[in-house]
């Protein structure tokens, strides 16, 4: 998982910075590379983690830009 770093406004009110076009491309890429590899999972597997086919299906067919927002702080 790609982890990003914030940074803290001067005043110390808790700003956070936008990431940069790199950061987000990282993520929206990594985010492609995961679902990808999220489909291929047999059914046993994604039973342990709590999925069934038709959520790993459609996790995977969500667009790389779509990532969540936590990726991006």
């Amino acid at each position: 998982m790609t982890t990003f770093t914030t940074n803290v406004h001067p005043t110390g009110r808790g700003h956070v910075a936008r990431p940069s076009f790199w950061q987000w491309l990282i993520a929206a890429f990594a985010a492609r590379r995961q679902r990808a590899r999220l489909s291929q999972l047999p059914p046993h597997l994604l039973k342990d983690i709590g999925l069934s086919q038709e959520e790993a299906d459609r996790e995977a067919k969500r667009g790389m830009w779509d990532v969540p927002e936590h990726w991006l702080q």
